[in-house]
This record gives structure tokens, sequence and C-alpha cells, in this order.
């Protein structure tokens, strides 16, 4: 065992990030679901869209130093910084998608260059435009050196695996840039009795259905060197693999259609643990495998993992595997070298 006060040098792949400002909306379009943000109580400010409050955030969203706070506090080494999902702004027209996508982008690699010792950062590309997304995905690679990109679950409903979207996969393989798969605006909250229950019910449906989507689309084979991460473990992609491969195997259209079997096609993507239960991370490593599950926490919001490491210490995993969950995945999914495999 990893015994408490045990420093594994954690990446937390899942952190988010809330600009303290925004700028003033500058397009042509009317009734425009463009951020800013308002003063609310001591170190927070209302996120505001469309004229009403979207989320109250911490200063722990913009502020570098609450952040390195928190994660001493945590024992966390690195946080992969990536923005709200919300600000991803799917639905927007593809010029206010592209300037929302590089005020963002702009804003997180000024965070990492302020530490980079401590952040890495994921940026955002405007989806509902495959074209000017690469061009995006290509400048905050090769121009603002990020990690990669934080991606919705569907793009104002069309869902990862589907053929319109594999030039942008085909061009992040090509720049080796990491993916992060984020649930946005997830299917069936129709059906939800109560308030609040969006991230707590439906967001584990969300990423299922798009992370399977990935699987039976036949997309993580054609692209074997994509590094493509699930947030929420997978969400309920566990939970479904054992139909699925069971359809696999009985159903000759369903082989027909994907040459490998889908409980090894989940092994070529990455998870994070964010599970909150030690026998649902057993799972997670039982279906997907030891070196594809990452540390994350889903800070600064209000759902996150509080104790990441200790959460890991007290798995009852080896040291050897607890090593790859804190870190050693994590390294191998943002292609740094010191995680890459042998």
């Amino acid at each position: 065992m990893i015994h408490a006060g045990f420093s594994c040098g954690c990446i937390d792949i899942h952190t988010h990030v809330v600009p303290e400002h925004f700028p003033a909306y500058a397009g042509k379009h009317s009734n425009v679901r463009w951020p800013s943000t308002v003063p609310a109580h001591a170190c927070h400010r209302h996120v505001m869209m469309s004229g009403s409050v979207y989320r109250t955030v911490a200063d722990a969203c913009w502020d570098e130093t609450k952040r390195m706070q928190a994660m001493d506090e945590q024992r966390v080494d690195r946080q992969v910084l990536s923005p709200m999902p919300e600000l991803l702004s799917y639905w927007l027209a593809t010029e206010d998608g592209a300037n929302l996508a590089r005020f963002l982008n702009e804003s997180i690699a000024e965070m990492v260059a302020s530490a980079p010792d401590r952040f890495v950062g994921l940026g955002t590309v405007p989806l509902q435009h495959v074209d000017t997304a690469i061009g995006e995905l290509e400048f905050l690679v090769e121009e603002l050196g990020l990690a990669g990109v934080e991606i919705g679950t569907n793009v104002n409903g069309v869902v990862l695996g589907d053929p319109c979207l594999s030039p942008f996969f085909d061009a992040a393989e090509r720049l080796g840039a990491a993916i992060f798969v984020h649930p946005l605006r997830p299917v069936g909250t129709e059906r939800l009795v109560g308030d609040g229950l969006v991230q707590i019910l439906a967001f584990p449906g969300e990423t299922g259905l798009a992370a399977a989507s990935l699987v039976t689309s036949g997309l993580m084979l054609r692209h074997p060197r994509l590094r493509i991460a699930f947030s929420h473990g997978g969400g309920t992609l566990a939970s479904l693999l054992p139909r699925l491969q069971h359809g696999w195997e009985v159903n000759p259209a369903l082989r027909d259609s994907m040459p490998v079997a889908p409980a090894e096609v989940v092994r070529l993507m990455y998870y994070d643990n964010l599970v909150y239960e030690t026998d649902a991370l057993r799972r997670l490593i039982h279906c997907f495998g030891e070196s594809q599950i990452c540390a994350g926490t889903d800070y600064p919001f209000r759902i996150r993992e509080r104790d990441p490491v200790g959460r890991i210490e007290g798995s009852g995993l080896s040291d050897r595997v607890q090593a790859q969950l804190c870190r050693l995945n994590a390294e191998r999914w943002l292609g740094m070298a010191a995680g890459e495999p042998g």
C-alpha cells in the first residue's frame, strides 16, 4: 500500500476554468448566449448567460494562487485546466464561437504560463464548424503550446462517432493533441424528477453513449494514435459494456461492422476515476484496464472529489497500480515523455 503522505506526483486531469471577466460581445447577431460575469458575494462571481445567472463560481476558477493552495492540500502536483463545459458554446454562430474559443484558449495559456510546473492546459474549439475547429486546434497546440482540447459529448445533438466529425479527429491525431470529453447538454433531462439532478443523473448516461459511439463507429480503430479521455469514469460505459460485448458475440451483422470486440476497443481510450466509490473504481479497472484510468476531481465545483490521492490510497491497489492512476497514465495520455510505455 502507498502510505498517507506518500508523494505520488498526482496529476488531476479533470479541473475547470472560468475567466474572471469576458470581453463584451462584438458580433453581429442578436439574443446571443454570450457569457459574462458580474460580482456576487465575497470571492464569487455570477456567470451570466442571456441575462440570467447560469452558475455562481468562486475565485478558484481563475485565481492561480488559490488553485495551487488547494492542490497542495490535496497532494496534487499538476492540474489539467479545461473550460467550464457550458463555455464550449457550440450553439453560437461559427464566428462568435471562434472568437470565444480564442479568448478562452489564450486565457488558459496565460494561466499555464504563470506556473508551468503546476498546470497543463486544454483549450476549446468551435466544433459547430469542423474546418474552423481544426484551424483553432492547430493554433492552440502549435502557437499556444496547449496539450490538447476539451470537447463536449455531442455537438448540437451530433454524437462524437458521427462521420461528420472524423476530420477533426484526424487533425487531433496528426497534432498529437490530447482530447478530454465532458458531458454537455445531456439527453433524457425531461425524465428527471427533482431539482439539480442534471449533473448527478443525466451526465453519466450522456457520457456512456458518447464513448460507446466511438467504439461502434470504428473511430478508435481508424485512429490508433488518438489519445482521448472520458470524464466521470466514462459514465455508464462500464455498465453498457457487457451488453454490447454479448450483442457483438451473438449478432453477425454487428461483428461485421465492428471487426474488433468492444471489450478490447474500450481499452484504447482513457477515463478519469471520478466515480466516488472504491468498488466503482475497481469496476473501471476491470473493464478498461489499469493503464487507462487517471485521477480526476472536477475541481473546483461542488461535486468534486475532495481527496483524490486518499481515494486511490484507500483502494487496496498495489503501489504500482496506484502510481499509474495517480500520475503515469495521465502522463501517457498527455503525451509527456515520462509516461510513455516501456
